[in-house]
C-alpha cells in the first residue's frame, strides 16, 4: 500500500511539475484620453504587457465594444519574460461630442484567459 501511494504522490508531482503556463500582465489596463477636440477625433494608445508565466502566450483575439475602437495586438507567441503590445485606435468621427467609455476585451491561453481593457475620453465641440 505505501509503495502504491508514494508511487501516485510522485506521479503527481512530476504531472503538475510539467504543466506550465503562461501568466499575462499588463502595466496598466486603463487609459484616459483626457479632453480633446472634435477637429483632432482620432486618439491612440498602446498598452503594454508582458508573459510572467513559464510557456509561450498567444492572444487570440482582442474585441472593442464598439466599431469606434480598434484594437491591434501582436500575433505572434510571446515567450515567458517578452513583452507585447495591444494598440488602440479609437474615433470620435460623426460622433456627438460627449464623454465615453470603451472597453477591450482580450482573449488568450494566459491566467486569466480573459482580460478587459478600458479608454476613455471627453471629446468636445470642435471650432467651426
Amino acid at each position: 500500500m505505501k509503495k502504491i501511494l508514494i508511487t501516485l504522490v510522485s506521479l503527481f508531482a512530476f504531472a503538475t511539475v510539467g504543466m506550465a503556463d503562461p501568466v499575462i500582465t499588463f502595466e496598466k489596463t486603463e487609459h484616459d484620453f483626457g479632453t480633446f477636440s472634435e477637429d483632432n477625433p482620432i486618439q491612440k494608445c498602446v498598452f503594454t504587457f508582458t508573459n510572467t508565466g513559464d510557456a509561450p502566450l498567444v492572444i487570440n483575439q482582442a474585441v472593442a465594444s464598439c466599431g469606434c475602437t480598434v484594437p491591434k495586438y501582436t500575433k505572434t507567441p510571446i515567450r515567458p519574460g517578452e513583452t507585447g503590445t495591444i494598440n488602440v485606435t479609437y474615433s470620435g468621427k460623426g460622433k456627438m461630442p460627449a464623454h465615453f467609455r470603451k472597453t477591450i476585451t482580450v482573449h488568450s491561453n494566459a491566467k486569466p484567459e480573459m482580460v478587459r481593457l478600458y479608454i476613455a475620453g471627453n471629446m468636445t465641440e470642435g471650432k467651426r
